[in-house]
C-alpha cells in the first residue's frame, strides 16, 4: 500500500469554524495532497459527523480521508481509513468494523509498540513524537531521528513520521527511514505554498 509522502492531518483546535478546516483542505487537494487525517480530540459526535460529511462533499473525490479515533465515524461519514493510537480500540477490532478495504493506520511511541503493531492488521504504522509538538496537550516522549531509524528496522509496513515536522526538518525524516510525513501545524498559514514547498523537499 503507498503510502504519498506528504500526509496531512487537519486538527479542528486549529481553525475557527468548519468552513476554514473545509477551506484548508480544498487548498491542499488543489495542489496535489492526496492523503487528509482529521483529527477532533473535543468535538461531540454530531460536531464530527457534520464535519466529517462537509469534508467528504468537498474533496472525497480527489482525497482519502482518515477518521482519527472513531471507527464508527468513518464508515457513517463514509471515508476511506480510520487512525487510532495505544489507547483507543485495538486493531483487530477496528478492522472488524471497518472491513478489509479501508485503510488503518496505528500510532507507535517506542520500539516495543512498533514491534506489536507490525504483527496487527494495520495498513501503515505511525511513529513519534520525532521532535518536540505543540498539537497535543500532553506528547509522548521525543524519539528523534534515532526512533524513527528503530521503527524502521522493526517493519516493512510503510512508516509514517509524526510530531513537530516541518518544511526544515522533512528531509532528515524521511533520509532516516520514514516513508511518509504527518504534518499538521506547519500546512496551516498557507496550506497552498507550504504544500508545494514540502512536495519540492519530500521529491
Amino acid at each position: 500500500m503507498p503510502v504519498p509522502r506528504l500526509y496531512a492531518i487537519l486538527d479542528f483546535s486549529f481553525f475557527p469554524d468548519v468552513n476554514g478546516l473545509v477551506d484548508t483542505a480544498g487548498e491542499l487537494a488543489s495542489v496535489g495532497v492526496t492523503l487528509i487525517q482529521y483529527r477532533n480530540k473535543s468535538g461531540n459526535v454530531r460536531e464530527m459527523l457534520d464535519h466529517a460529511r462537509e469534508l467528504k462533499r468537498r474533496v472525497g473525490s480527489s482525497v482519502k480521508l482518515i477518521m482519527n479515533d472513531r471507527a464508527d465515524l468513518c464508515l457513517a461519514a463514509k471515508f476511506d481509513g480510520v487512525h487510532v493510537g495505544q489507547d483507543d480500540l485495538s486493531p483487530e477490532s477496528v478492522r472488524k468494523i471497518i472491513g478489509p478495504d479501508r485503510w488503518l493506520g496505528v500510532s507507535t511511541h517506542n520500539p516495543e509498540q512498533v514491534a506489536e503493531a507490525d504483527k496487527t492488521a494495520a495498513d501503515y504504522l505511525a511513529i513519534g513524537p520525532v521532535f518536540a509538538t505543540s498539537s497535543k496537550e500532553n506528547p509522548d516522549p521525543v524519539v528523534g531521528l534515532e526512533g524513527v531509524r528503530r521503527a524502521r528496522a522493526l517493519t516493512r509496513k510503510p512508516l509514517v513520521a509524526i510530531g513537530g515536522i516541518t518544511r526544515a526538518n522533512a528531509a532528515s525524516v524521511i533520509e532516516a527511514g520514514a516513508d511518509s510525513v504527518a504534518v499538521i501545524s506547519d500546512l496551516i498559514r498557507d496550506p497552498r505554498k507550504s504544500a508545494e514547498e514540502f512536495f519540492r523537499i519530500l521529491r
